[in-house]
């Protein structure tokens, strides 16, 4: 492979991870696959943290205690993704009012961790600090509560986490895991109240993906459109292709957990979850409750709340 074809290969490995979501936690002597750094400047950080005032205000007056939240990260509008990163937001989490529990990958040890991130630090995880959005899921109070047990069980949390992790996760497979499937895997743990407490990582997320079958969990196939990314899968360590069909592969095409996936299962079971979404841009943030999406620019609609920030 030519220098100028690797490099592509690994943009769209890199893209491959912004995809599937999750973050990649990388030490200053990670490998150079995980050096992502973003520089934000004071006026930027200043206001993503208003950003982050306005997100956990709606999360405080919700009346709920757990919430499914999603952010952007990566610009991925040309393979109609907004959403790439999922987590549950807990307002008892020890790690301080409404963090996120999530998946992320631990590059120095080539394997998915489960990390307790504080909202603003979640919200910081993007490429793009100059517009950026959220959605929060509220589910009913009885689906809340099974949730917010699950969530808040180290132990439980720990047996649904896999050994290994690839960025294009197969939904229905037990080789890899990705951050928003292990939130898929949570979810089918609490509400089909699967968890016998001894079994082990394999056990437990079999489990939870029968149960999602059983549902008519189909998260509809992701478009690649080019083989770079079937090129990636040979040096990008997080990208792997032997948990997908070949006829998949053959299409480009991958099937994976994304946030929209999600928030369309529990909107499908649970018609009475409500929705929150919020965006920014360098102006103000837009608060729109329902499941009707803002747009792109994050122009406000009727009825939708705008708070300054300038």
């Amino acid at each position: 492979m030519t220098a100028g074809w690797r490099a592509r290969a690994l943009a769209a490995g890199l893209w491959a991870g912004a995809a599937a979501g999750c973050a990649l936690a990388a030490p200053s002597d990670a490998s150079r696959f995980c050096d992502r750094p973003t520089s934000l400047t004071a006026r930027q950080q200043d206001r993503l943290l208003r950003f982050a005032a306005v997100v956990r205000q709606e999360l405080d007056t919700s009346g709920r205690t757990v919430a499914l939240i999603s952010r952007s990260g990566l610009d991925l509008s040309r393979f109609d993704v907004r959403y790439s990163h999922a987590g549950i937001s807990l307002q008892a989490s020890e790690n301080g009012p409404w963090s996120v529990r999530q998946l992320y990958y631990a590059c120095d040890e080539s394997r998915p961790r489960l990390y307790d991130q504080g909202l603003a630090g979640f919200l910081f995880g993007t490429d793009d600090p100059a517009i950026g959005h959220v959605s929060i899921v509220l589910p009913p109070p009885a689906e809340a509560a099974t949730l917010e047990r699950a969530a808040l069980d180290k132990a439980l949390a720990l047996r649904l986490l896999a050994e290994r992790y690839s960025a294009n996760a197969h939904p229905y497979g037990l080789r890899y895991q990705n951050c928003n499937q292990w939130v898929m895997e949570l979810l089918a743990t609490a509400w089909g109240a699967l968890d016998r407490g001894r079994d082990g990582s394999p056990e437990a997320r079999a489990r939870a993906q029968a149960w999602l079958a059983e549902q008519g969990y189909a998260p509809a196939p992701l478009q690649v459109g080019s083989q770079l990314l079937m090129f990636a899968a040979h040096f990008v360590p997080w990208v792997h292709l032997d948990d997908h069909p070949a006829e998949d592969r053959y299409a480009l095409q991958f099937h994976i957990s994304m946030p929209a996936s999600i928030e369309a299962f529990v909107h499908r079971r649970l018609p009475e979850a409500e929705r929150i979404e919020l965006c920014h841009d360098e102006r103000q943030v837009v608060v729109r409750r329902g499941w009707q999406p803002i747009g792109a620019a994050c122009e406000p609609g009727p009825g939708d709340r705008v708070v300054a920030l300038d």
